[in-house]
């Protein structure tokens, strides 16, 4: 007869490998800091997104306004009236307006964030580009810009060019602003 060979496990060596093996998933405890710490980064995605937004509605308002500038001055070189007659129909058909300002039939062009643009004569040798409803973050960011602009106004409320980031900050005060830049 052959003898088995016994082997003595400590008690607690035995119960350990039975509740590591019987335990399986996360706790609730950690299931709960999971889901925190997903909160944390998802917050954190968003607040980044929405900077780049702003900062993405800002270069484009840049961008939109300096291209009309440009093309106005260029339409308008040589004319005898100055700038008589600046529309936003004219400009629409001589492909003046930037593409990603949509333009209406009856010369209406609204921008990105539902406004209206309106680009018209003003004094004798200028013109004004109104922007209305922008945004208080792109409206300050937009003023401070810089530009060869011989006037700006927010809101009805006259600037001086250059604006400085804390006029930019007291004149932007709407949640949306009206901007008009006047060029010559």
């Amino acid at each position: 007869m052959k003898q088995r060979k016994s082997v003595v496990v400590p008690l607690a060596v035995g119960l350990r490998q039975r509740s590591r093996g019987a335990q399986r998933g996360a706790s609730l405890l950690e299931a709960i800091a999971y889901l925190g710490i997903a909160a944390i980064v998802v917050i954190g995605a968003v607040a980044l997104l929405n900077g780049a937004f702003s900062s993405a509605g800002t270069n484009e308002l840049a961008e939109q306004v300096n291209a009309i500038q440009a093309g106005v001055k260029k339409l308008y070189m040589g004319q005898a009236n100055g700038y008589t007659g600046v529309a936003n129909g004219v400009l629409s058909s001589a492909g003046v307006i930037p593409s990603t300002i949509p333009v209406a039939s009856d010369g209406t062009a609204t921008n990105t964030w539902g406004g209206t643009v309106t680009v018209s004569s003003a004094a004798v040798g200028t013109f004004k580009i109104e922007y209305d409803d922008v945004p208080k973050s792109v409206c300050i960011n937009a003023l401070t810009a810089g530009g060869s602009w011989t006037a700006l106004s927010v809101n009805s409320k006259p600037l001086t060019p250059p604006v400085s980031p804390t006029d930019a900050q007291s004149s932007c005060n709407a949640d949306t602003n009206d901007i008009v830049w006047t060029s010559s």
